[in-house]
């Protein structure tokens, strides 16, 4: 495929058919962006695999901690809206963090998002197979080919070729993605709401396997009790809502590019939190909290909590979920790759990368290089992990936890220090620029600085350790090592942005009226 690399940035109009970096502006509308916002949070894939371990760990209260996890994202959905607003840039974390504080925080800002999502990619990519060979096996009423998951030989090239897939759909551009997700978001969303509404009227009419009342209490986070015990449950929860500031890193191929995807990042997760919290209610009104049988807090129920619990709770209509997850799983494999290839497309640009990564496809405007690295970095990342352990593999989504806290906490921060000059001249300034990214982006600092000391733990995740050292925290330390090795190669390979040539820091708001040299 050819590709041209863009030249010097220049002012642009949204208008026009390619933004600076020669991406194509204007493809995607308010809608648009959060069914891509929703896609790549992936509900019910989230709620599959993240549910049940919640359950785990704080019993009934799921509600409260889901509430809890939820205000952090909201407020720093606030900050992206706030610094979206002054400065529409598809580098987002990257680009508004070294405006605020200079070309080393902004480039592990970008690091930390392209890695969690890399990440998580490789988790997307595991459950679609497995759903995908489950799928396969009722379908033809043949368990053998249920099984054919776990074997490394099938599950690995059928990955690489999911992965293959949606990398193809994200190079061919949003027009593609738009027209899949409506029809992927549909489908799991109608599922969700079906199992939720089926659930809660059967425990309520027929009991259930452990009918539990829903009530208010729930929604009380003091109920808990130990104050671990609610941070590992909001440490789950964040990652449940990971995902909505894909609506941001588009933002150059929005219309309106200034408001769009701040208002699509808002309502994504006010989707999202109404979903979460009736599925909660739901699960735990029909199964209980126990931990045997069917109840959603037996271990065995724990990796994907509507494989155990749709066929009892829909019957034969359970195909429905399993369908869900796999559309799910797929759509957010499909709509994640949004994030990192353009975020890799505007280091590149501003030269913080290697200029290869700012290449685009003149057939389809997107970025080329940076969207086939993505999926090949999730990809050898995927075999790596599944070969190693699938311990090792699962352990990721822990550690993607952290790098989430990590960039959207130092994104938060910046909009604070980018607006420092005008944070009190307005009751609005106040609390969408002072306040809220305050409050949101210190908590998610202090729960990746607790969570960090806390993976130290061996117990803490999978179990797994090496000499006595937790897993997590091990491959957290690592992806942010392998960051700091990458960056201060480039430092020297390709010094301009690190002198502040492509993209400056500024001193005032005054200092960033002006198109970057």
């Amino acid at each position: 495929m050819t590709t041209t690399t863009p030249s010097t940035p220049t002012t642009h109009s949204v208008n026009e058919t390619a933004s600076d970096k020669g991406l194509a502006t204007g493809r995607v509308g308010l809608l648009g962006a959060v069914v891509i916002g929703v896609s790549c949070i992936a509900p019910t894939y989230t709620l599959t695999s993240g549910i049940g371990p919640t359950i785990s760990a704080v019993g009934q209260y799921v509600p409260a901690v889901l509430l809890l996890g939820f205000i952090p994202m909201l407020l720093v959905a606030f900050a992206y809206r706030e610094l979206n607003n002054a400065v529409p840039d598809s580098g987002t974390s990257f680009t508004w963090a070294t405006k605020a504080f200079g070309p080393w925080a902004g480039w592990m800002g970008g690091w930390g998002l392209i890695t969690a999502t890399i990440l998580v990619l490789s988790n997307l990519a595991a459950v679609a197979v497995d759903f995908f060979y489950l799928l396969l096996g009722q379908l033809f009423n043949n368990p053998a080919i249920s099984d054919l998951t776990r074997n490394l030989w099938v599950n690995i090239p059928t990955t690489f070729v999911f992965i293959a897939i949606a990398g193809y759909i994200s190079y061919r551009g949003l027009d593609s993605t738009q027209k899949l997700q409506y029809v992927l978001v549909a489908i799991q969303i109608a599922a969700i709401v079906l199992f939720d509404v089926v659930a809660i009227h059967n425990a309520y009419n027929n009991g259930g396997f452990d009918f539990t009342p829903i009530s208010l209490e729930w929604f009380n986070p003091v109920g808990i009790g130990s104050f671990s015990l609610i941070a590992a449950g909001i440490s789950l929860s964040i990652f449940m809502f990971w995902g909505w500031d894909v609506t941001l890193t588009m933002n150059e191929e929005t219309k309106n590019p200034e408001k769009t995807p701040g208002r699509a990042a808002t309502i994504t997760v006010l989707i999202i939190i109404a979903l979460y919290i009736l599925t909660a209610l739901a699960v735990i009104t029909w199964a209980g909290t126990g931990d045997t049988g069917l109840g959603a807090g037996n271990p065995e129920n724990q990796e994907s909590i509507f494989a155990a619990l749709s066929e009892p709770v829909l019957g034969k209509a359970s195909i429905l979920i399993y369908i869900a997850v796999l559309s799910s799983s797929f759509a957010s494999l499909q709509s994640t790759m949004v994030g990192p290839a353009r975020t890799l497309l505007a280091m590149g640009y501003y030269r913080a990368l290697p200029p290869v990564f700012a290449k685009i496809s003149p057939r389809f405007r997107t970025p080329s290089t940076a969207t086939i690295v993505s999926a090949a970095a999730a990809a050898v990342f995927y075999a790596v992990t599944r070969l190693i352990s699938e311990n090792a593999l699962w352990d990721t989504i822990a550690t993607m936890g952290l790098m989430v806290c990590f960039y959207y906490g130092i994104t938060a921060v910046a909009c604070i220090w980018y607006f420092r000059t005008e944070l009190f001249s307005s009751m609005h300034n106040i609390v969408f620029k002072f306040l809220f990214p305050t409050v949101g982006g210190g908590f998610l600092l202090m729960m990746f600085f607790i969570t960090a000391y806390d993976s130290m733990d061996p117990s803490y995740g999978s179990g797994s350790e090496i000499g006595g050292i937790g897993m997590v925290f091990i491959l957290s330390v690592a992806v942010l090592g392998l960051g700091v090795f990458i960056m201060l190669f480039t430092r020297f390979a390709h010094p301009g942005f690190f002198k502040g040539e492509t993209l400056t820091r500024i001193s005032s708001r005054d200092d960033d009226q002006q198109p970057l040299v």
